[in-house]
C-alpha cells in the first residue's frame, strides 16, 4: 500500500501521561509521557523505539486508551479520542483499534481455549452466532499460520511463537486498521522473530493495515519500519524517515542506541565502539530551552536553538558532499 502523506490516520500532539506514586510527603508525580507530538499516516509502519523505562508502552496503552492521558490530544481519523471514555467512544476505539501485546505467556489467559480467546472481540461487536465466530476464528487462524485444530487448544499447549500468533489474530479478528504492536518479538528466539516480523508484514500488506510498532531492538525496527521516532525519559528526542535516521543519527541518544547493535561481522564487531550518552554533560538546557524542530524536510529532533543551527549546518555540509 502506498502512504499517503495527506492522511494522518492518528495524530498526538502535547501528550502527556503523569502517574503518582507514594503517599503523603512522599508522593511523587512520574513524567512517563512528556509532551509527544508525532502523526502516522495511513498504511505506514511506524517504529518507537528507547530502552526499557522511557515510556513507549505508556504512550501506546493511551492511544488505545488502557490509560487515560493528564493532558493533550489524541486524534483518530479526525476525531478526538483522548476524551472522558462514553460507552460509544469505547466502542469507536474497539473497532477501529487494536494491540498486540509483548509476553505472548501472560497476555493469553490459561483457562480458555485459542478459539474462546480470540472470538472474545467478536462478543464485544455483538457478533452473536456462535457457528459465524467460528468459521471467523478460523479464517484468522489460517491467516496467521494456524490451523483450525488449534482452536481447541489451551495456550500451554503451544511455543512461544505459536502464543505470539494467538495473540496477532486476537487483535486482527475485529478487523481494525489500525494496530499497536507492543514489542511482539522480544521475548521470542531470534528465528521466531524472523518469523513473526515476516508475518506481520504479510498481514499488513494483505489487509491493508497501520501499524505502530514499538521495540528496543533498533534492528528490528529499521527492517520493519517506514518511519522511526525515538524516545528517551517520556520525550520524543529524534524522528525521521528509517533509512536517514539510521544514515544520519542526530541526537547523541539516537547515536548512543545506533552505537550498541552488534555488527554480524566479526572483524568489524572486534573494533566498534559504544557511544556513551549523558544528558547532562551533552547539553546544556539552562539558557536555551529545548523543543522538537525539523532540522530537514521530515526530520526532527529535539534540541535548543545553538544545537539546531549545529545540526543544521552538518546537514547542509552533508548535503554538499553528497
Amino acid at each position: 500500500m502506498q502512504i499517503d502523506s495527506r492522511q494522518p490516520i492518528l495524530e498526538v500532539e502535547n501528550l502527556r501521561v503523569v502517574f503518582a506514586s507514594g503517599r503523603g510527603r512522599k508522593r511523587i508525580q512520574v513524567n512517563a509521557v512528556d509532551g509527544v507530538s508525532f502523526e502516522i499516516y495511513q498504511g505506514e509502519t511506524f517504529g518507537l523505539v528507547g530502552e526499557s523505562g522511557c515510556g513507549k508502552t505508556t504512550l501506546g496503552r493511551t492511544i488505545v486508551r488502557l490509560y487515560s492521558p493528564t493532558s493533550g490530544t489524541i486524534r483518530f481519523r479526525g476525531r478526538d479520542v483522548s476524551g472522558p471514555m462514553t460507552k460509544e467512544l469505547r466502542q469507536y476505539i474497539t473497532d477501529n483499534m487494536a494491540m498486540i501485546f509483548q509476553d505472548p505467556v501472560e497476555s493469553l489467559n490459561p483457562r480458555m481455549t485459542v478459539q474462546e480467546i480470540i472470538e472474545e472481540g467478536l462478543k464485544v461487536r455483538g457478533i452473536k452466532d456462535p457457528e459465524v465466530r467460528q468459521e471467523m476464528v478460523f479464517d484468522i487462524l489460517s491467516k496467521v499460520g494456524l490451523t483450525r485444530e488449534h482452536a481447541s487448544r489451551f495456550p500451554h499447549e503451544f511455543s512461544g511463537g505459536q502464543r505470539q500468533r494467538i495473540g496477532i489474530a486476537r487483535a486482527l479478528i475485529v478487523k481494525p486498521s489500525f494496530v499497536i504492536a507492543d514489542e511482539p518479538v522480544s521475548a521470542l528466539d531470534v528465528s521466531v522473530q524472523a518469523q513473526i516480523i515476516n508475518l506481520m508484514n504479510d498481514l499488513k500488506s494483505t489487509l491493508g493495515l497501520t501499524i505502530m510498532f514499538i521495540a528496543h531492538d533498533l534492528s528490528v525496527v529499521k527492517y520493519f519500519s517506514d518511519r522511526v521516532g525515538v524516545m528517551y525519559y517520556g520525550k520524543l528526542v529524534e524522528l525521521a524517515d528509517s533509512g536517514e535516521l539510521y544514515r544520519n543519527p542526530l541526537h547523541p541518544y539516537t547515536r548512543s542506541l545506533l552505537s550498541a547493535i552488534p555488527q554480524p561481522n566479526p572483524l568489524t564487531e572486534r573494533h566498534r565502539e559504544t557511544i556513551s550518552y549523558d544528558p547532562a554533560t551533552a547539553h546544556d538546557y539552562s539558557a536555551e530551552k529545548p523543543s522538537l524542530r525539523e532540522v530537514c524536510p521530515g526530520h526532527f529532533v529535539y534540541c535548543s536553538e545553538s544545537e539546531f543551527e549545529r545540526y543544521f549546518d552538518r546537514q547542509q555540509t552533508r548535503a554538499s558532499m553528497a
